[in-house]
């Protein structure tokens, strides 16, 4: 076994340590001869983290083919003092991979007292929103302008790996752990795509709202800076975002719409001014000009400006007829001086839109 450690090249979009407190996560990514692991060979297993101010990668490497138990028992070792563990389809392949390996070898070792934080998991909705080909890593990785000087895949080096193990030389070497070293690398810089999970959750506030050609814009400031400028958009509503900055930018409609009250069975419908009235008022009109309100006629009807909620919302609003599952916020001064009720409408839509 052979363990190497150096230092990462630092980047811009190493971020990592900004959505989490670094001394309580490790990033690691694993090399191997397949996918199976109860037939293939580990041959390598990679760590990143956060030390005096920088990234640090540490590579344990299985350069005579027969020292899988030491690198994972090292491996497991060095985890141990980490709250979280960052990778990249970790739970799909790395992290299943690494328990089957540990129980063919009768180790007693797993990662039940480190919690996965799988990159892939987490941006895999965002395919469409950031316009990517593939989720692959080096995909993500040419998404953010990042070059890599490593040009083998993993299958690439499985024959690579075998040849050395055979016949060691430096060349070999080199390439099995530059690949490893980017790979880790390149996590940390796709890391940045955190930023778009916490703007989908709500990491942002409301700075100022305006009106401009009949729509309403909240200008908003992001907690982590988005790395690459995105577009959306839904129902004509529009959101653009990039860096610490965002907008989200809604049409304003004016009409005549119905406000409906939940408690009908309280009360009456007048036909003839088409309109439901409490049965406290209505109790002073001719019964033949009222009837027992239902669902669909316990409404008031108001004009005015309005902004769409897409569905039911964040407060009872209007709607055009009972069954319509759009809703409306009427822009009223209660609501528009309303910061905290700003800042809840500019979440509930954005979850809505991505």
């Amino acid at each position: 076994m052979q363990k190497v450690t150096n230092k990462a090249r630092q980047h811009k979009y190493m971020l990592l340590h900004n959505f989490y407190n670094p001394e309580d996560i490790v990033a690691f990514d694993i090399e191997t001869t397949g996918f199976a692991a109860e037939t293939t060979n580990l041959y390598l297993i990679g760590c990143a983290y956060y030390e005096n101010n920088e990234w640090v990668i540490t590579q344990w490497f299985n350069n005579d083919g027969i020292s899988e138990r030491e690198i994972i028992i090292d491996f497991f070792q060095f985890i141990s003092r980490f709250k979280y563990i960052f990778n990249y389809n970790g739970d799909g392949f790395d992290i299943p991979y690494l328990c089957k390996k540990v129980s063919f070898l009768s180790l007693e070792y797993s990662f039940e007292k480190i919690e996965s934080i799988d990159l892939y998991k987490l941006i895999r909705g965002f395919k469409d929103t950031l316009h990517l080909d593939n989720l692959k890593q080096k995909s993500i990785e040419k998404f953010l302008g990042i070059n890599r000087l490593d040009k083998y895949s993993g299958g690439d080096l499985i024959k690579v790996y075998q040849d050395y193990v055979k016949t060691p030389n430096e060349i070999g070497k080199q390439l099995l752990l530059q690949h490893n070293y980017e790979d880790l690398e390149g996590l940390i810089y796709c890391s940045s795509l955190l930023a778009y999970v916490k703007f989908k959750a709500g990491c942002f506030a409301v700075k100022k709202m305006s009106v401009r050609d009949n729509r309403l814009l909240f200008s908003l400031i992001l907690e982590y800076p988005l790395p690459k400028r995105i577009t959306i958009g839904l129902n004509d509503i529009i959101i653009t975002g990039h860096q610490l900055e965002a907008t989200i930018n809604v049409p304003i409609i004016s009409d005549e719409l119905k406000f409906f009250f939940d408690n009908y069975k309280e009360y009456y419908y007048l036909p003839a001014e088409d309109m439901a009235v409490h049965k406290s008022v209505a109790s002073f009109v001719d019964k033949d000009y009222r009837v027992q309100a239902k669902k669909e006629t316990c409404y008031q009807k108001h004009k005015g400006h309005y902004i769409t909620q897409i569905d039911s919302g964040i407060l009872s609003g209007y709607k055009r007829c009972y069954k319509d599952k759009e809703s409306y916020i009427e822009l009223v001064d209660s609501f528009l001086q309303d910061l905290d009720m700003l800042n809840a409408y500019a979440r509930h839509i954005l979850s809505h839109i991505f």
